[in-house]
């Protein structure tokens, strides 16, 4: 796995991110109406989300700085600069 959580747009991300934690909200708000059947929200939730609500957040900053920033590496040194915006 590389590492990346980002999603190609910010729609996308932001479409995920309601879903996920609609799901894993709404396995907890309904237990009183369904029961334990609504605990089959919390995997859809949670493949919404790529594997935690922390792993969204993560995407949710590579999307957004996704193209903005440059990192280039050389001589046992890295640099972060600001590249040009889409």
């Amino acid at each position: 796995m590389s590492g990346d959580f980002a999603s190609k747009s910010m729609v996308e991300h932001l479409v995920r991110g309601g879903v996920g934690f609609g799901a894993l909200i709404g396995a907890v708000v309904l237990i009183p109406v369904v029961g334990a059947v609504s605990l089959l929200l919390l995997p859809v939730g949670f493949v919404a989300l790529r594997g935690c609500p922390m792993c969204w957040a993560i995407g949710l900053v590579q999307t957004l700085s996704r193209g903005r920033l440059q990192r280039s590496c050389a001589d046992g040194q890295c640099t972060l600069t600001v590249g040009g915006a889409r």
